[in-house]
């Protein structure tokens, strides 16, 4: 068994494991009131039954963050949505909820593990002049503010926080 260096070299499952008792340990995450008795997603009938389930979606999340850099309140949306049940009617996709993502975000921020992607993300591609001229006159006249569309990325301490993390995790051969 030899150790890790950094969140890539370990299991997901484990790292997760392993990051959401840090958060729990470290005391600097402050859980709202609601999250004994909220739903995590519409499509969802019941609250977790795990009372730890904040972190470990907080570790998760910040995982997430470490992986693909950009990701905002919209992404996690659609990461940790999923089927909706209609009963007799067909099942379609759902997402999850906004309030959780975007309060564990801002919780992240605090702790100094994440901040706000200033460049953004870059969803319009190189090849098409067309939505990116588009984009450029929608922003000029006012209609899109600037900073808002840029997602999360993980800052310098974040990023040294989570590979001291991953560094404690065996990694089986």
């Amino acid at each position: 068994m030899e150790t890790a260096k950094t969140v890539k070299d370990v299991s997901p499952h484990d790292f997760v494991k392993a990051y959401s008792s840090h958060l729990k340990r470290s005391g600097k995450m402050e859980l709202p009131h609601w999250t004994d008795i909220v739903k995590t997603a519409r499509f969802k009938e019941l609250a977790p039954y795990d009372p730890d389930w904040y972190f470990v979606r907080s570790a998760s999340m910040a995982r997430k963050i470490y992986l693909r850099q950009g990701i905002g309140v919209g992404g996690f949306k659609k990461i940790y949505g999923g089927r909706k049940r209609n009963g007799s009617r067909p099942p379609h996709f759902c997402q999850s909820s906004g309030a959780i993502a975007r309060h564990i975000l801002q919780q992240l921020e605090k702790m100094n593990i994440i901040e706000i992607d200033p460049k953004g993300i870059d969803f319009l591609g190189k090849g098409n002049v067309r939505l990116v001229l588009s984009y450029k006159y929608l922003r000029r006249i006012g209609f899109l503010l600037k900073g808002n569309v840029g997602g999360r990325r993980i800052t310098s301490s974040g990023q040294r926080d989570l590979d001291q993390v991953a560094g404690r995790v065996t990694v089986a051969p």
